[in-house]
């Protein structure tokens, strides 16, 4: 079972774990020191504001009535399944996106969770720009983003999603 571990994706699901104790840690923190809607400033762009998001990213659907609670918990969960097979599949020599995938299962995971223990995400990193404010998030999404991020790097660094005009053919080598 360990050789399992060492020899695919799952190594890195340590990531997972990581983000998922930091993000639960966090919104404890705020759960267990601020009052709904109750802001703290921290920067001239950035505040710590404790809010609820019955929906997904920026907050869609989240009047939508209460179902999308369940929708989104199935799409994570769904999503979160696919990962680790993907990470148990994937051979030894990847890095990158395994550790990619673990950042978004981490994330997803964390969110998860809210769902189902408070029926909403809790969310309290608010930047923003004078009055503009970004929608609020937490760490389960800047893992998210994170995961997504490294898959695009991926993508741009990776040899085999160049096109054969990049690559010089052996008869054209001098």
């Amino acid at each position: 079972m360990l050789k399992v571990f060492s020899q695919t994706g799952l190594r890195f699901v340590w990531i997972s774990v990581v983000v998922f104790a930091l993000d639960l840690w966090s919104k404890y923190t705020v759960l267990g020191s601020m009052r709904l809607f109750q802001s703290i400033e921290v920067a001239p762009f950035f505040n710590i504001t404790y809010v609820h998001n019955y929906g997904a990213a920026f907050s869609f659907l989240s009047d939508a009535g209460g179902w999308q609670r369940w929708f989104f918990t199935a799409i994570a969960l769904v999503v979160s399944g696919v990962i680790i097979g993907w990470l148990y599949k994937s051979p030894r020599n990847e890095k990158r996106l395994p550790i990619a995938f673990c950042f978004i299962l981490g994330g997803a995971l964390g969110n998860v969770y809210d769902r189902l223990v408070h029926g909403y995400v809790i969310d309290f990193l608010d930047f923003y720009i004078g009055r503009s404010h970004w929608p609020a998030f937490n760490l389960a999404d800047s893992a998210i983003f994170i995961g997504a991020a490294l898959l695009i790097l991926d993508m741009l660094m990776s040899d085999k999603h160049k096109s054969p005009d990049n690559n010089p053919s052996p008869s054209s080598k001098q």
